[in-house]
């Protein structure tokens, strides 16, 4: 088995007891965008070098989640109003994105991209970031 064959594993389904996509399957995916270079990261220890080096941080968790503790400097769009804000973006920047635990950062990574914009998902995204370094994190 190789790691390609993850995403198309089959395992017994009973919504009590799992998902219709089991975790395995999601990190076959996961895996294989990042192999494929669909999808581009970074670590949560590289950021703060990242950003020396002029990269924007985008976050695009919702106004009520930024209120509970948020990036300094981040630009705020949530994703559900990514596209139609897309104009607020310089796209000769290049950006990181980052959601509370990835998913929709990598959605917002695919709809930047797809508008021609230079962009890499933050892995672990807020959630983690958060975690490790909590002295980071801005509380209004």
């Amino acid at each position: 088995m190789t790691l390609a064959d993850l995403p198309e594993l089959e395992f017994t389904y009973a919504p009590p007891f799992g998902a219709a996509k089991d975790p395995v399957n999601m990190a076959g995916y996961a895996a294989l965008n990042i192999i494929e270079g669909v999808s581009e990261n970074i670590q949560w220890y590289d950021l703060t070098n990242e950003l020396a080096k002029g990269k924007l941080l985008l976050d695009v968790r919702t106004k009520a989640e930024v209120l509970n503790g948020h990036f300094e400097n981040s630009i705020n769009i949530p994703l559900d109003e990514l596209r139609e804000r897309l104009s607020e973006l310089d796209s000769s920047k290049e950006y990181i994105i980052s959601c509370h635990s990835g998913l929709r950062s990598y959605i917002g990574e695919r709809i930047l991209k797809q508008n021609g914009f230079k962009v890499k998902n933050l892995d672990g995204a807020y959630h983690l970031y958060s975690t490790v370094k909590p002295e980071e994190i801005k509380r209004d």
